[in-house]
């Protein structure tokens, strides 16, 4: 906790020290040096530097227990690592009888070079305290720029949003003395962006309109909870136009956005979504045109965990721990989770919506894999429409800075019923279908228990037929669960029973002539499955996996991105 403290405040601390080190005025003319046109420089700097408790915007930043912009960049970024782009940006006020400068109103966005872990990054920060962030509080053309420079550099671009960022704001007609056909708004550099770097955007407060376009054009979003709002259009427009009369909370608050799949993840703080975001970078490559990143690790690649062989229970109405189970497989690494959490490189994202499916990032032996599996808790794990999306978008982002997938099946098949179909769930199952299958990153498949109908297949068989693939002894598979499929196939004699004991009992039987031919080993005998293993040495032949991936078959294939230069010519993102 003393770490996250010294950060929260490093940015209000540094400011002071700037203040103390510029002069209060710019230096006289002295006709020979250009002493006096840097010191007007470090002047404006110093004004745009120091926070003002007297400016209505930074109070009331404070009273609503949030952190200054500056604040902001310096506890998510390395310390001393901020390299401002655009300082001077910004209205002077200036003293018409001395033409000294009184006052200087600082653009409310903020962009420049930085490092997370000693890694380049580019970020962009809306200063909400200067007009909420609107288009009339700004300089235009600073946000977009950023993007698109961040995009020539090939390094990670970070948006913290708070406001519009840059959006429109009736006020700019008058000054304007004319209204203006709505532009892209350099929307057009954002989607360029998502086509080249990681792009990462964290809510740290009411985001509305230009601001939450941006939030969605991410590949990793994250609102901060009872903090952030999420929406195209605030209260007062919604309330004007739909006649609901709503809190910012109640329009478009975590609650909504985290179970929807608008946002990836929730915070519980401005420094845990920092965190989240640093973390979320760790895995992944600067950009499109270079490998993932390898750490050091002393977790052992032959590690075998006991708990794996008793993890599924035998009786298959039961459920287990999923993420318990990915713990026991991928790399232990103490911090990823945050306080309070196991030590594992596991990073989820996407906890809060489309919970059937569970998706993160972790290592193993060092290597970022990307985890593709479902959870039995959460509607038998089926597969509906938002773990659709989720799944879909997950392996899009994993096959786009070629992280290897990791993809632990337990699959019984699309859920089913009037709400699913009310959904549109195959419609949006055809997209993760359709994203396993044209993904050009290894894909190393453990079934772990059920594979069933279309779904399973999706999932169990994505390369077609020529697959890396292995089993468990708990493995269950088949174009329908059994004892649905009997019910279905049977169903004429079923109905014909005299009785319900006898019906009970005929289903008994059919189920037991069918348990034998169920045994995963039968299918083995087929050559149906290529291995069946022992499930505690998954976490070894996973590690011989990836480190085959990354010696043999990622950097060919980084190779071929970078002589043709596809990934550059890409201007369109599949969100």
């Amino acid at each position: 906790m003393g770490d996250k403290t010294s950060k929260e405040t490093r940015g209000k601390r540094s400011s002071e020290s700037s203040a103390s080190a510029s002069p209060t005025s710019a230096a006289p003319d002295d006709g020979v040096t250009w002493k006096h046109a840097v010191g007007k420089v470090l002047q404006i700097q110093r004004k745009n530097n120091t926070p003002n408790p007297e400016n209505t915007g930074y109070a009331r930043q404070k009273q609503n227990g949030k952190l200054w912009v500056r604040e902001r960049i310096d506890a998510l970024l390395d310390d001393g690592s901020f390299d401002e782009i655009g300082s001077l940006t910004g209205k002077p006020e200036v003293d018409k009888e001395t033409g000294e400068l009184k006052d200087h109103l600082p653009a409310n966005m903020i962009i420049g070079w930085g490092s997370i872990n000693a890694k380049r990054v580019f970020i962009t920060a809306d200063d909400f305290s200067v007009r909420g962030g609107h288009a009339d509080g700004g300089i235009q053309g600073k946000a977009a720029y950023g993007e698109a420079l961040a995009t020539q550099h090939r390094v990670p671009l970070i948006r913290l949003l708070d406001g519009s960022s840059g959006g429109g704001s009736v006020a700019t007609y008058l000054t304007m003395g004319a209204t203006y056909i709505p532009p892209l708004a350099g929307l057009g550099q954002c989607m360029t962006a998502m086509s080249i770097i990681p792009v990462a955007s964290a809510l740290l407060g009411p985001v509305v309109g230009l601001g939450s376009a941006k939030a969605v054009i991410s590949h990793f979003s994250v609102m901060v909870k009872g903090m952030s709002q999420l929406f195209a259009a605030g209260p007062p427009v919604v309330k004007q136009a739909t006649y609901e009369d709503l809190s910012k909370e109640a329009l478009g608050g975590w609650e909504i956005h985290g179970q929807n799949g608008t946002v990836d993840n929730i915070a519980t703080s401005e420094l845990d979504a920092f965190r989240q975001i640093r973390t979320f970078l760790s895995y992944l490559p600067s950009s499109v045109y270079a490998m993932p990143p390898i750490i050091p690790t002393l977790d052992f690649a032959d590690r075998k965990a006991e708990e794996l062989i008793s993890i599924i229970p035998r009786r298959r109405t039961r459920t287990y721990d999923i993420r318990q189970l990915v713990r026991l497989v991928v790399d232990v690494d103490a911090g990823v989770g945050g306080e309070s959490q196991p030590a594992t490189s596991f990073f989820e994202i996407g906890a809060t919506w489309g919970r059937s499916i569970v998706t993160g990032l972790a290592r193993l032996q060092g290597m970022p894999v990307g985890v593709l599996s479902s959870d039995c808790m959460v509607g038998g794990g089926g597969l509906d429409a938002f773990g659709s999306q989720k799944a879909a978008r997950f392996v899009n982002l994993c096959d786009q800075f070629g992280i290897p997938l990791l993809n632990l099946v337990d699959q019984p098949g699309f859920a089913i019923g009037s709400a699913a179909e009310r959904m549109a769930t195959i419609r949006h199952g055809a997209a993760i279908m359709s994203a396993l299958y044209h993904a050009t990153v290894p894909i190393f498949t453990v079934i772990i228990r059920r594979s069933f109908g279309v779904a399973g297949g999706a999932f169990s068989d994505p390369g077609d037929g020529l697959n890396t693939r292995v089993a468990w002894p708990s493995a269950d598979w088949g174009s329908l669960p059994l004892e649905g499929g009997i019910e279905a196939a049977y169903k004429r004699q079923l109905d014909g029973a005299p009785s319900p004991a006898a019906r009970e009992k005929m289903m008994k039987d059919l189920l037991a002539q069918f348990e034998d031919v169920r045994d995963p080993l039968r299918t083995a005998g087929m050559f149906g499955i290529e291995e069946i293993i022992d499930p505690r040495n998954t976490r070894p032949i996973a590690c011989k996996w990836i480190a085959h991936a990354y010696t043999h078959l990622l950097p060919p294939r980084l190779a071929a991105i970078q002589a043709s230069g596809a990934a550059a010519q890409r201007t369109k993102y599949k969100l």
